[in-house]
């Protein structure tokens, strides 16, 4: 068998090429051997996009502080409301999401223009309040920084007032979501959320998206797909070694959740997943066996495989698995709503 059969290449646009390999150069060359970063360099190609109280494309988007002191804050996305068709103050409630967004724990921003584009076109086509959190990164701030924020900011949401909050914002039907590194920190925050009592959070469901997860072990697809594309092995491991306390190894239980020190969690309150996977993602297998460890541990758990996608597929617009996808998060969460 040649190898070109062996590793065969995945079927995407030379646009989305151009951009999977710009953005993998940019990581290259902003990550230091001494586990620090380039910030400078890696903020030079991340373009912020403003706040935009006006509706764009019929989403309004603000920004929210949570925390100043740790620049804790995230950014809401507001459909146009839809009035209920008797009176005009009396608009539709919508079921909230709130994302975290990929980077390996040291990269991006709720503003920076990649996420910024594919969140509000999430809460376009869902049409749903979409709250992108922007929570603190590595290796200026370790484990367990990044959860801390998460759970901070879905504590906040559940104790917001007053006019930050949407009149049509239903917080009994909310989500968890996150792509790659926020899918990671989504579970997580699921976790310490099925051991809180919120006031009006109500979690039907998680969405996780390519989440990253790993281990000592070298499964098949980190093999396979070492050289990407997008997501390189070297700098996945360099991700771990930047986020994971020092002298933690990538077993952690935040990168093994089911390795051998994860503690068990069948009897935590846990919300329906569903988990997104990518025939050509480095991240493929520990992706299934998150599925399967949730499977394991007795949670309602689906899963959703694309043979054809890459990691990043869905910040990066990949067609048609962009549309499928949206089917497949709208059909889940009207499951869940309906319950």
């Amino acid at each position: 068998m040649s190898e070109q059969s062996a590793n065969p290449k995945p079927n995407i646009p030379w646009t989305v090429k151009l951009a999977a390999g710009t953005l993998s150069w940019v990581f290259d060359a902003s990550l230091r051997p001494n586990v620090s970063i380039n910030r400078r360099l890696l903020n030079f190609f991340d373009y912020m996009v403003p706040p935009s109280p006006n509706p764009s494309d019929g989403v309004a988007y603000s920004d929210i502080t949570v925390d100043p002191s740790r620049n804790l804050w995230f950014r809401l996305y507001n459909p146009t409301p839809t009035s209920t068709g008797t009176d005009p103050n009396d608009v539709v409630g919508l079921p909230v999401i709130v994302f975290f967004h990929g980077g390996g724990f040291v990269g991006g921003y709720a503003n920076s223009i990649l996420i910024h584009n594919a969140v509000r076109q999430l809460a376009q086509d869902l049409h749903a309040i979409v709250i992108s959190v922007n929570y603190r990164l590595a290796p200026e701030h370790r484990f367990p920084c990044q959860f801390e924020d998460g759970f901070d900011a879905l504590r906040f949401v559940d104790e917001m007032d007053g006019p930050d909050l949407p009149v049509n914002a239903d917080l009994n039907r909310c989500f968890l979501a996150g792509e790659s590194a926020g899918g990671n920190l989504a579970h997580h925050v699921a976790l310490r959320a099925g051991e809180h009592s919120f006031k009006r959070v109500n979690l039907l469901g998680l969405i996780a998206v390519q989440p990253f997860f790993g281990g000592e072990e070298r499964v098949e697809s980190e093999i396979r797909f070492s050289r990407g594309p997008i997501l390189k092995q070297d700098q996945t491991d360099w991700f771990w070694r930047a986020f994971l306390p020092d002298g933690s190894d990538r077993d952690h239980p935040a990168a093994n959740v089911f390795g051998p020190n994860a503690g068990e969690i069948s009897g935590v309150r846990f919300p329906a997943a569903l988990v997104f996977i990518g025939g050509f993602d480095p991240l493929r297998d520990w992706c299934m066996r998150y599925y399967e460890g949730l499977k394991r541990s007795g949670k309602e758990v689906y899963l959703v495989d694309y043979p054809n996608a890459i990691h990043g597929f869905w910040s990066l617009g990949v067609r048609p698995e962009c549309g499928l996808f949206i089917e497949e998060v709208r059909e889940f969460m009207q499951k869940q709503m309906a319950k």
